[in-house]
C-alpha cells in the first residue's frame, strides 16, 4: 500500500514557516506543508538517568485502560502526562492512544509506534487508516501497532487558533508580497494567526515541543510493558524520534526514521533546503509533464515549464479564477498550495495536469482541491488541526527564521536561488514564528543518542519536503546511525512499492539486523 498521500495529509514537515504552515510548512503562497520544520533540539540533557525520577512515577506506573473506539480491530485509551516536566505538579495532560494487537501472539515482539509527522499530524488517524492495517504482514504479525496524538494535536489537548472562516481567508492571503501594503497584510495575517492560537490555548501553548513529546513518549514505551521504544517515524516524526533516542539512549530499541530531518540546521536553512527540494521534485514534474500528451504548461525545458507555471500564478494573482465558492477564488496563494501539495508523490502528477489545464480553462476548483487536501479543510468547511499543531511546535522547537519582513528581503535572492518557482513564497512563508506568543526552548544542534542501539535511518534522493542530505546529516550525526537510501521520487520511502526498501526495514524490525550503512535501492 503506498502510504505518501496519507503521509502528506497527515503531516510531513510543516515548516514552520507560515501561511502555509509547512510542517509540513510553509510553503510558497501559503503552503503550509511545504515550509520547512524547525526541527530544532532542546537544552534538556542529551541521555536521561536509568531511573525514573521520583516526580514522574505516578505517570510510569499508571495502567491503560483499553476500550473499543469504533474502528474494527483497534482499542484507544487516555494516558496522564505533566502538562510541564519541569513542573510535574503543575496538573497533567492527557494523551490519546490507539492501538492493535500483534495478529500473531506467539511471535509478539513487543510494541511499534509510530508517527507519520507534521509536526502536528494525526498519529491515531495514521494508525487506524494505514499503518494498523497497511504496513507488512510479518510486522503486524509481530508487533502491537500502536500510536498516540502528540500532545497539541487533533485528540490530544489540541491546539487551537482560528476557526474554518478566518482559517479560509488566512489560506488566501498573499505570501508573494509586491507592494509594502502586501508585506503589511501578510504580517497582520501571521500576527491574527498568533494572537488566535494565544487566545484559544494558551495553557499548552509552552508545552508542546518535541522534547515533551519524546518525554511523553517514554511514558507511554513505559506502560506500554516495554522494556524499550521500537519506532516508525516519517518526515518529522524522525526528528521526534532522534530527539527520543538522545534523551533515552539506553531505552532506544529499534528505530527507523524514513525521510529524515537535520537537527543541526537553523530554521532559515530549513527552509532554504526545503526550496530547494521542492525545486527538485518540479524539476521532475516538469520533465514528465512535457512528454505529456496532456501537460498544460506545454513542452521544453524543465526552467521552461517553471517558467509558464510562474506565469499563470502571476495571471491568478491578479485575477483570481473561479471555484464554485464565490469567497474562495482561486488565487496565487491557493494555486501554489494545490501545486506544492502534488509534489510530495509523484502519483498525483496526472491529477495536477488535469488541475491546472482546468484552472487555465476558468474552472478552479480541482485546484482548489488539492489545496484543501493540503489543509486538511474538510467539505463542511472545517480545518484539522494540523495547521495550528504544526506552527505552535515548529515555533516552540526552534528561535524564528526571520526576524521581520527586511531580513525576508535580504534572503530573498537565495531562495528564489535555490528555486525561481517557489522561493519567493517560502521565504516569506518562514516569517509566521516572528510573532509567535511563546519564546522558543529549543534551538539547533546536532543529535548524537550516545549509547543507543543501531539505528536506520531512511532517505530519497529526489524527497521534496525531507531533502536527502538531510538524511545523510542524521546518518552521521547518530552514534549508531545507519544510512537506507532510495534512489527515486516522492516523500520517504517505507511502503512505497520499493521491495528492496521494504525488505531491509522488515529485517531490521524482526530481526534486529540493520543493512550495511550506504545501502543504495
Amino acid at each position: 500500500m503506498d502510504t505518501s498521500r496519507l503521509l502528506r495529509t497527515t503531516g510531513t514537515v510543516i515548516a514552520a514557516a507560515g501561511l502555509l504552515l509547512s510542517g509540513c510548512t510553509s510553503g510558497g503562497s501559503g503552503t503550509p506543508r511545504a515550509a520547512a520544520s524547525s526541527g530544532g533540539a532542546s537544552e534538556a540533557p542529551s541521555a536521561a538517568p536509568t531511573a525514573v525520577p521520583a516526580a514522574l512515577r505516578t505517570y510510569y506506573d499508571q495502567k491503560l485502560t483499553w476500550r473499543e473506539c469504533g474502528v474494527p480491530g483497534f482499542e484507544c485509551s487516555t494516558m496522564r502526562v505533566p502538562l510541564d516536566y519541569e513542573n510535574p505538579g503543575g496538573g497533567d495532560i492527557d494523551i490519546a492512544v490507539s492501538r492493535r494487537k500483534a495478529t500473531d501472539p506467539s511471535k509478539r515482539l513487543g510494541s511499534l509506534v509510530v508517527n507519520p509527522g507534521g509536526p502536528g499530524g494525526s498519529g491515531i488517524g495514521y494508525l487506524q487508516a494505514y499503518a494498523g492495517i497497511g504496513y507488512p504482514a510479518p510486522v503486524r504479525a509481530a508487533y502491537d501497532m500502536v500510536s498516540f496524538d502528540p500532545r497539541g494535536v487533533d485528540r490530544s489537548s489540541p491546539v487551537e487558533c482560528l476557526n474554518g472562516p478566518a482559517m479560509d481567508k488566512y489560506t488566501q492571503v498573499d505570501q508573494t508580497p509586491d507592494t509594502p501594503a502586501e508585506q503589511a497584510l501578510l504580517v497582520a495575517a501571521f500576527k491574527e494567526f498568533a494572537a488566535a492560537c494565544q487566545t484559544h490555548s494558551q495553557r499548552v501553548l509552552p508545552h508542546v515541543s518535541t522534547v515533551d513529546a519524546a518525554r511523553d513518549m517514554d511514558v507511554l514505551r513505559a506502560v506500554l510493558g516495554d522494556e524499550k521504544l521500537n519506532y516508525v517515524g516519517a518526515s518529522y516524526g524522525t526528528f521526534l524520534g532522534a530527539t527520543y533516542a538522545d534523551l533515552f539512549p539506553g531505552r532506544t530499541g529499534r528505530l527507523v526514521l524514513d525521510g529524515a530531518m537535520d537537527p543541526a540546521l537553523s530554521a532559515v536553512d530549513l527552509n532554504r533546503d526545503q526550496t530547494a527540494g521542492f525545486e527538485a521534485a518540479f524539476t521532475a514534474f516538469a520533465k514528465d509533464c512535457a512528454k505529456q500528451p496532456d501537460c498544460p504548461l506545454g513542452k521544453g525545458s524543465p526552467e521552461q515549464v517553471g517558467e509558464r507555471l510562474t506565469e499563470f500564478l502571476r495571471k491568478v494573482d491578479a485575477q483570481p479564477v473561479a471555484t464554485g465558492e464565490a469567497d474562495r477564488p482561486l488565487g496565487e496563494a491557493l494555486a501554489t498550495t494545490g501545486v506544492i501539495e502534488a509534489m510530495y508523490d509523484e502519483g498525483a502528477w496526472p491529477q495536477l495536469r488535469e488541475a491546472l489545464k482546468a484552472a487555465m480553462d476558468g474552472d478552479g476548483a480541482p485546484l482548489l482541491a488539492l489545496a484543501d487536501s493540503y489543509y486538511q479543510r474538510e467539505p463542511d468547511g472545517k480545518y484539522a488541526n494540523l495547521m495550528s499543531a504544526n506552527a505552535a511546535v515548529n515555533c516552540l522547537d526552534q528561535p524564528p527564521a526571520f526576524d521581520g519582513p527586511k531580513a525576508v528581503e535580504s534572503a530573498l535572492p537565495s531562495f528564489e536561488k535555490a528555486s525561481p518557482v517557489f522561493g519567493q513564497g517560502f521565504a516569506w512563508a518562514s516569517l509566521n514564528c516572528t510573532y509567535w506568543p511563546t519564546k522558543a526552548t529549543g534551538k539547533a544542534k546536532a543529535l548524537a543518542a550516545k549509547g543507543a542501539a543501531p539505528i536506520l535511518v531512511v532517505g530519497t534522493t529526489r524527497d521534496p519536503a525531507t531533502p536527502y542530505k538531510w538524511a545523510q546529516a542524521l546518518g552521521e550525526q547518530l552514534e549508531s546511525g545507519t544510512l537506507l537510501t532510495y534512489d527515486g521520487d516522492g516523500h520517504t520511502a517505507y511502503g512505497r512499492g520499493s521491495d528492496c526498501i521494504d525488505s531491509a526495514i522488515n529485517r531490521y524490525l524482526l530481526e534486529g539486523t540493520a543493512p550495511q550503512d550506504g545501502k543504495k535501492c
